[in-house]
């Protein structure tokens, strides 16, 4: 009777199962996933590989995905190293055999510069800083420039349609933050009101656009107003998920969003806007600057 470990295809079907399956859970584990994707999904990543605000796996999640295939791979060759050596060397034999190993090999080609690509975009969107393509070097930094401003045309707290034609012949203040976020993003609103004040600029609007249209609806704005302490003419704006995200991508907002929790990974940054709605700062971290930058508006 021939023993199951010689039996010809045999070794080399486990391989390609091996293979089939790590291709899967690096799919799973680094395949964008829509705002819509079911819970499960997103729990399921998030207990097999971790997955961070940036959206890719954890330390835990990286050694699960490069340590169990080598794992796996190295119990087959030390099972059935022989019968794997001789079922490779059948398929090298035949033409179809070359071509299914050249097929393999642009496959795994290919997957590798996918998964190269998406790790270095899913990294780039943590590093940068806000309004790209000129990102910030330093923590507190400051560029200059004469450009016209992208359209906001989202929902204010007033349930109302806004667009900066709205602020014309006004100085304005825009930055984007969200109200979850109990850190960074009530520091920078706070800063930027008091960089107002400094500057003794009470013309000046601040505009604040969410980072979080799925949890700062039009109809939670009111209450986002009154909890950053707003002027009677400063806004807060969101708007159904799709415009507020085309509206970042105007700005070139860089952001990441955990699906799991709903946090939202950002820059510090504001875009100070003339009185004839250019935008001719952007400031990152130096808020007393800020107020300086206004009184030259």
């Amino acid at each position: 009777m021939t023993d199951a470990r010689t039996r010809g295809g045999l070794a080399l079907a486990a391989l390609g199962t091996i293979l089939a399956i790590t291709a899967a859970w690096w799919a799973f584990a680094l395949w964008p996933v829509p705002t819509d994707v079911p819970e499960w999904v997103l729990r399921t990543r998030a207990a097999c590989f971790g997955t961070t605000a940036t959206g890719l796996p954890n330390a835990g999640g990286w050694v699960l995905l490069i340590g169990e295939p080598i794992g796996m791979i190295g119990v087959l060759v030390t099972v059935w190293g022989d019968a794997l050596r001789r079922d490779l060397r059948r398929l090298r034999a035949t033409f179809t055999g070359q071509a299914v190993l050249v097929a393999a090999l642009v496959l795994f080609v290919y997957g590798v510069g996918a998964a190269t690509q998406r790790v270095r975009r899913a990294r780039g969107v943590a590093n940068v800083a806000l309004f790209t393509p000129a990102p910030f070097s330093d923590p507190v930094s400051e560029a200059r420039f004469s450009a016209p401003a992208p359209p906001l045309g989202l929902v204010d707290q007033r349930g109302q349609a806004f667009s900066l034609d709205a602020l014309r012949g006004r100085r304005v203040m825009v930055t984007f933050a969200y109200a979850h976020c109990q850190t960074i993003c009530p520091t920078i609103v706070k800063d930027l009101k008091n960089a107002r004040r400094q500057a003794k600029a009470a013309d000046a609007a601040l505009v604040v656009v969410t980072l979080d249209p799925w949890r700062d609806t039009p109809s939670r704005l009111a209450t986002i107003a009154e909890q950053w302490q707003l002027g009677a003419d400063d806004r807060v704006l969101s708007g159904p998920v799709t415009d507020v995200l085309r509206v970042l991508d105007a700005w070139r907002v860089a952001h990441s969003r955990d699906e799991r929790t709903g946090d939202v990974s950002h820059a510090s940054a504001a875009a100070l806007l003339d009185r004839d709605g250019r935008v001719r700062y952007r400031i990152s971290g130096d808020w007393q600057r800020t107020a300086a930058l206004l009184q030259t508006l």
